[in-house]
Parts: C-alpha cells; sequence; structure tokens
C-alpha cells in the first residue's frame, strides 16, 4: 500500500496537471504553484518544477522555453480530461451531501455518489496537510428547535414523485391525512421543500388552484399518469415562502404587541422577528411591537417562551394564548 507521503504527492500532481492550461499561452511555476497553495497544498515553486518535469513526458506537456520564466501548458493534441474534484468543489460536495441530500433527486444522488465518495475521501487524505480541507469538520448547521429524526419515505414513492416534478407530470396518489384516513388525489407537482426534518411537496390537486403542502412520509401509494401537469399561472416557490405558507398559516399579516422580559428584549435586539420591530421600555416593562404573519409557528413562538411573553394585541391571539395555556395548566393539575 502506498505510503501517505505518496498519495499526497499523487494527489498534488493531479491537481498541477488539472490547473495546466490548454488554450492559452500556459502558466509559469509561480503561478502554478499558487493555484496548489490556493487549493490547499502547502509547495514551493522549486517543487512545481520538479513535479512539471516528472510529468512531461508521461502527459505530453509542452513547455515554451524561449522566455523567461518559462510558460507550461498542454499539448494541443493530448488535452487534459482528468476524473478528479479540487479541493473547493470536494468542500462543496460534502456540505451538499450534508444539507441538500434530501431535495436531490434519487437519480441525481446515485450520480453523484461516488463524488461525495470522492469529495470525502480527498478531504480525509489531505486533512494532515491542508487546514482548509479540515474546515467541514469545523462548521455546522444545527436546528433552533428541538431535533427531530427524518420520517421514512418509501424510496420508491419518492423517486417516482421526483421524476414527476422533474417531467411536469401529474401523479396519482393514496395519501395519508392528519385524521389518518386515506384519501385518493390527483395532484399536480409545483416544488419540494424542506423544513426542519420533514420534506413535503407542493402541489395542487384535482383542478382546483389553491396550492397545499404534502408530507412526503404520508404517501402510501403512486402512480405515474402521464399526463402532463396543469400549470398554475403566476406561481413562485420564493413568493410562496416569503408569504408564510411554511409557517402554516393562511391570514396574512398582523401587528404584534407584547411586554417581555429582559432576556427577550436582549434576544430579539440581536435578532429581530421583523423589520419593523420596535422594543421600547413602558411601566419599567419591556414593551415589543412587530409586523408579523398570522401562523401555528408564531404561536409555537410566543409558547415557546412562556412566562417571558404576554401578548397584548391583537386582542383575539392573546384570549387564545390564554386559553391554551389554561388548558396546559387544568391538564397537569388533573395528573396530581
Amino acid at each position: 500500500m502506498p505510503s501517505n507521503k505518496t498519495r499526497n504527492s499523487l494527489a498534488r500532481q493531479w491537481e498541477l496537471l488539472k490547473l495546466l492550461p490548454t488554450r492559452t499561452e500556459g502558466k509559469t511555476a509561480k503561478e502554478l504553484a499558487l493555484g496548489l497553495m490556493e487549493a490547499g497544498y502547502e509547495i514551493s515553486k522549486r517543487q512545481v518544477e520538479r513535479d512539471l518535469l516528472d510529468l512531461q513526458e508521461f502527459f505530453g506537456l509542452e513547455c515554451d522555453d524561449d522566455q523567461m520564466p518559462y510558460k507550461w501548458r498542454w499539448s494541443f493534441d493530448r488535452p487534459a480530461d482528468l476524473p478528479s474534484i479540487t479541493l473547493a468543489e470536494a468542500l462543496s460536495l460534502v456540505v451538499v451531501e450534508d444539507t441538500l441530500k434530501p431535495l436531490l433527486p434519487l437519480s441525481v444522488q446515485r450520480t453523484l455518489q461516488s463524488k461525495f465518495s470522492q469529495a470525502r475521501s480527498q478531504l480525509a487524505m489531505m486533512a494532515k496537510k491542508s487546514s482548509t480541507a479540515r474546515w467541514a469538520a469545523k462548521v455546522k448547521t444545527v436546528p433552533t428547535t428541538l431535533p427531530l429524526l427524518p420520517p421514512s419515505i418509501d424510496e420508491g414513492i419518492l423517486e417516482l414523485i421526483q421524476n414527476a416534478l422533474l417531467l411536469d407530470e401529474q401523479v396519482q396518489a393514496t395519501y395519508q391525512g392528519m385524521s389518518d384516513k386515506l384519501i385518493e388525489l390527483r395532484l399536480h407537482p409545483l416544488a419540494m421543500v424542506t423544513r426542519g426534518a420533514v420534506v413535503y411537496l407542493v402541489a395542487t390537486a384535482k383542478e382546483y388552484s389553491d396550492v397545499r403542502l404534502y408530507a412526503l412520509h404520508r404517501f402510501k401509494a403512486t402512480t405515474r399518469t402521464f399526463e402532463k401537469l396543469k400549470p398554475l399561472k403566476g406561481f413562485s416557490l420564493e413568493k410562496y415562502i416569503d408569504d408564510g405558507a411554511l409557517q402554516f398559516g393562511e391570514g396574512g399579516e398582523i401587528e404584534l404587541t407584547a411586554n417581555i422580559s429582559d432576556e427577550l428584549a436582549r434576544l430579539l435586539s440581536e435578532t429581530p422577528i421583523s423589520t419593523d420591530q420596535i422594543l421600547s421600555a413602558k411601566n419599567e416593562r419591556q414593551h415589543l411591537k412587530a409586523t408579523v404573519l398570522d401562523s401555528w409557528q408564531l404561536r409555537w413562538w410566543i409558547l415557546s417562551h412562556g412566562p417571558g411573553i404576554q401578548v397584548l394585541k391583537p386582542v383575539a391571539l392573546a384570549k387564545e394564548i390564554e386559553k391554551t395555556l389554561k388548558a396546559t395548566i387544568e391538564q397537569y393539575a388533573k395528573s396530581k
């Protein structure tokens, strides 16, 4: 088995070959050394010159020695076609695999699997020599709420829905709603989104134009229809999300006013809940005023802060929160 030193030399020389141009006058050893250093290799101009001499005959490299400094390139009749990835590409692929994989079609995932493996191997091999290669192990995105394990999604159903989305086709589906009742649906897929641990299909049903969310793990059966979907004029996934669909609310915006604790006021001063948020002190208490979407997520947020927030307006929302808290207290009282 080759030593780590040998593997690192091979990886460096492979990267060097990828840096060589095919259609320009060439690059100097100094320019190539800088390119290798940007890719995470600690190397000198002298070492690059030695590598180039080692690779010249086997790969048919050309050296323009009519001027100083010498410039190197691929021969015009032997262009480079190297199945490799750069350090930057390896880092990007690792991030994609960790965070975006649920949104990639299974066919794309299968195609990329070898690249994912190659990226991780390359980062592992270069970790001792390159601080850049260690970057992926030093950064992570974590959820702000209680982390939930992702639900199981039937792979065949997932692939059929993804293909329908790619091909703009309708899907015949058996779907289990929150009431556990199975319903038959003819869906027109528009988009796919991930929210926390759950992946949703954004679609219209039958001939209706109202857009709804369907959790992929609740699909029990799907059939390809080969029929083109009914386009929804003016639909934009970005606008759909901006309008609060993923916050599970259809009530539009409201002006929220509340008394809040010093701790919550400090938190909101750093991470506001709206662009027009106003924090002020009134009657020796911290006061919040902000325009927010009227949604389930807003209610979860308010309830999560317990005594740290007292909703004042809208009055209907304040009464709803009070009712929920009273029911919670009654439930605990009954268990004693």
